[in-house]
């Protein structure tokens, strides 16, 4: 990532690529500049005002301001926006360097959000709170910059815009006191109230402000720079002694002067009245909504709880209702920009699995407008016309990638039968039917799947066949409401087919992990007892199928097709946890599978997927939201005070400013080195819309002391009313 580059450019600061103040003209030198790439996934802010005019969003990763997202939660188009701290002579410091670094937000209520950065020689502290402004597309940085020494110091701003998602095609200059960025669809500007005292434009690593000041102290003031990977640099006026305070304003827009007069507008407005309304959004939004429920014990839980339904809610693109990304960040090799993700795509985008755990956390925590909006959106923007939805799509509904994974398809039918959405019987006869008629490239019948619900193995899975077979049962019901029989009848024998056929496709009463039969994660030959092997991806090994396992199984139950007492249920969670549990000092969590790759590799570093087959370079961590899938098992076998520990232990694993992410680590920490405690978030997807969604939900399981999700409909038919 560039944010490690200084020691790396020594060669380039030395080729006198950057002139003399005085010689510091016209058009910056080094372009195109540093392959752009994207700041590392483990968010701890992400915010955005609760109103759809203002379609801008920001994300916090460590001691800076990482993605801006413009126009859509698909488009991210600023990489960053640091400060350097220098005394114009002997050092010059950025602010995401220090190791004191604390992020909180301000209002339990809001998603104002405060950082705090010390330097490690105790000569200044540097408070950010971030905002954006209601009534224009703005993100806004109140600082206040503190000498500790008493001797005055400079404190210059650098932004670097990745414009539509691609950052090596901009172009950049000064206007006036404001610097702004362009490319051929989007804009930004960068304003300081008080005004910059100097500013310039560069190429990063080459001529940014980031270079020059690490090599000279000073600033030298390029006008231009002309296209490539640019950087924008102001000067502030604060020196931490008699001015310690400035507020930056970063505008976004079609072109260069929309972005410089969203800006402006809201430097007149005030970043004091732009707060109170931005938080005042977020106020009325929980007061609609309710209050947590008393299921958790402590203040900390309940501030978690809220911050995960505004993170939810946060997560919808305001010009496409309904359109809830998985989670504002670029994990490990995503976030690179090789020609192969660029632009970058993954988890900004809309999973219709995904949407259906997000829905289902809103409307268990009372916002089932915003669930009928997922619903609405993947029905009726998302669904592709032979009648499945893609395995992800940007925000405006344009597939992403185009695997099939039937669960994709089935969920949606289960949540417009929960919410009694008579009238998407069009789109879910058109899904049913996709289902019933799905078949494989060489012509496997459904439920094989492509993909399940990990998105790495294709054949016959417990937790895909689950969804399946609870969706045609939803689908039946919704066929009755709409007098279509036939329908209901020919959904109604697939699924009970395809119940009966579970056990044969997915047990093993054979495999080397328990003497008695027990769920495997799945087959590749539709037949649990044959020692069929396949390589499971991620750098990882070649395995018997019988000797792999997860918990995806327990969906069978969630979804009222199976009895939690059922006895291959119960051997079967006895099964994945002495296989893929581990116990942390924050709670106990599961693996995906067995051997899972998909994390870090053995010494931290960025996953990939281009290491060898069995190498085992990368190790996948544990996931906590399958905390919550076996709180909710653990309701549904009417142990709530389980389920209530669960819920604990999944509300432990957030940073410290509410922000959950997609894995902590677990027993594999990396090698030779301090730091990574076991059951602490890594740098995986966060915050991740699924954990926040799943943290929810389990609170009002909880409460309510059965698992809400579960379909009625789908218990009636298998187990009875």
């Amino acid at each position: 990532m560039r944010k490690l580059m200084f020691g790396a450019l020594a060669g380039l600061l030395v080729t006198g690529l950057i002139p003399g103040i005085a010689a510091a003209q016209g058009e910056a030198p080094g372009a195109p500049g540093a392959h752009p790439s994207w700041l590392p996934a483990n968010k701890t802010g992400f915010g955005t005002a609760h109103d759809r005019s203002s379609n801008v969003w920001f994300t916090l990763q460590g001691g800076q301001m990482s993605e801006v997202y413009y126009p859509d939660l698909s488009t991210p188009s600023v990489r960053s926006l640091n400060f350097v701290v220098t005394d114009g002579r002997s050092f010059a410091v950025t602010d995401y360097s220090a190791k004191s670094q604390q992020v909180r937000r301000t209002d339990d209520d809001s998603l104002t959000y405060e950082q705090t950065i010390t330097d490690d020689q105790h000569r200044w502290r540097l408070r950010k709170t971030y905002v954006t402004d209601p009534a224009a597309t703005t993100v806004l940085v109140d600082v206040d910059f503190r000498s500790l020494t008493g001797r005055p110091y400079q404190l210059y701003a650098v932004a670097d815009p990745d414009l539509t998602n691609d950052g090596s095609d901009d172009s950049a200059t000064r206007t006036g006191d404001a610097v702004t960025a362009q490319d051929a669809a989007n804009a930004a500007a960068l304003t300081a109230k008080p005004a910059f005292t100097r500013t310039s434009v560069g190429y990063a690593g080459a001529s940014d402000g980031n270079t020059q000041l690490a090599k000279t102290f000073k600033l030298a003031a390029y006008d231009t720079a002309a296209k490539g990977n640019v950087v924008l640099t102001g000067q502030t006026n604060a020196d931490g002694v008699r001015n310690r305070h400035v507020t930056l304003a970063l505008g976004m827009g079609a072109k260069a002067v929309d972005a410089l007069k969203s800006a402006q507008a809201s430097q007149r407005r005030g970043v004091r009245d732009i707060t109170r309304a931005y938080d005042r959004g977020w106020q009325q939004y929980l007061r609609g909504i309710g209050k947590p429920p008393s299921s958790l014990k402590t203040d900390a839980e309940r501030d978690l709880y809220k911050a995960s339904m505004l993170t939810l809610a946060a997560s919808e693109d305001k010009h496409h209702p309904g359109a809830f990304i998985a989670s504002p960040s670029m994990p490990w090799r995503f976030g690179n920009n090789d020609p192969e993700w660029s632009p970058s795509g993954t988890y900004h985008l809309v999973w219709p699995r995904d949407l259906y755990q997000i829905a289902t956390g809103l409307a268990a925590g009372g916002d089932t407008a915003a669930a009928n909006r997922a619903v609405t959106y993947m029905f009726g923007t998302q669904q592709q016309p032979d009648g499945h939805m893609p395995q992800n799509s940007r925000v405006d509904g344009v597939p992403y990638w185009t695997s099939i994974q039937l669960d994709e398809t089935a969920f949606p039918i289960v949540l417009a039968q929960q919410l009694g959405r008579n009238d998407l019987w069009p789109g879910v006869r058109r899904a049913a039917d996709f289902i019933l008629g799905y078949r494989g490239p060489n012509g496997q019948p459904s439920p094989y799947t492509q993909q399940e619900r990990w998105e790495e193995q294709d054949g016959w899975s417990p937790s895909t066949i689950a969804s399946v077979i609870a969706g045609l049962v939803c689908a039946a019901d919704l066929a009755k409401h709409n007098g279509a029989a036939a329908d209901a009848a020919r959904y109604l024998a697939a699924a009970d087919k395809m119940k009966a056929d579970l056990p044969k496709q997915t047990v093993t009463s054979n495999g080397p992990l328990s003497k008695d039969p027990y769920f495997v994660r799945l087959t590749k030959d539709a037949n649990a007892n044959n020692g069929t092997t396949y390589n499971l991806g991620n750098s990882s090994v070649t395995m018997d199928q019988r000797a792999v396992t997860d918990a995806g199984f327990l969906d069978l139950v969630r979804l009222g097709i199976y009895r939690a007492d059922d006895p291959v249920i119960r051997n079967s969670v006895r099964v994945t946890d002495s296989d893929i549990a581990f116990t942390t000092p924050t709670g106990q969590f599961w693996h995906r599978y067995t051997k899972d790759g998909y994390g870090e590799q053995a010494d931290g570093s960025p996953w990939d997927y281009t290491f060898p087959a069995e190498s085992r370079t990368t190790f996948g961590r544990l996931w906590p939201l399958l905390a919550g899938e076996r709180g909710e098992y653990e309701l549904a076998l009417g142990d709530s005070a389980s389920a209530a520990r669960r819920l604990r232990d999944l509300g432990r694993v957030s940073s410290s400013a509410e922000t959950m992410p997609e894995q902590v680590w677990d027993e594999n920490p990396p090698s030779g080195q301090t730091g990574f405690p076991a059951g602490t978030p890594n740098t995986s997807a966060t915050p991740l819309a699924w954990t926040h969604a799943q943290y929810v939900r389990l609170a009002w399981d909880v409460k309510a002391g059965s698992v809400l999700e579960t379909p009625q409909v789908v218990r009636c038919h298998f187990l009875g009313c």
